[in-house]
């Protein structure tokens, strides 16, 4: 899946749930997908933005995080996911992902 088409998907999730009160972002190999969901709705973008969670993952792995293939504890158990900053963030967006 194209970067592009990767941030529609989860645009369409961010706007379904409601704001998460933070921001993430998930640090792929070459590509970043920031979530900021202090405001009234959740954004989600592709710039390079400061957050409360980074989340570093391959791109495959997190196309398989948002299709259900994979779990997001065993993702998290198994170093496929790497979680910088307030951990507490991370557990917010079992809902968005899956």
């Amino acid at each position: 899946m194209e970067l592009a088409e990767l941030t529609t998907l989860m645009q369409e999730k961010a706007k379904a749930t409601a704001p998460i009160g933070n921001s993430v972002k998930f640090v792929f190999e070459e590509n970043v997908l920031h979530l900021d969901g202090k405001g009234e709705e959740n954004i989600v973008c592709n710039d390079d933005l400061d957050a409360d969670c980074t989340l570093k993952i391959s791109q495959t792995d997190f196309e398989a995080l948002t299709s259900g293939q994979l779990n997001p504890m065993s993702a998290f158990m198994s170093g496929k996911l790497k979680v910088e900053g307030d951990m507490s963030v991370a557990m917010k967006l079992q809902g968005l992902l899956s």
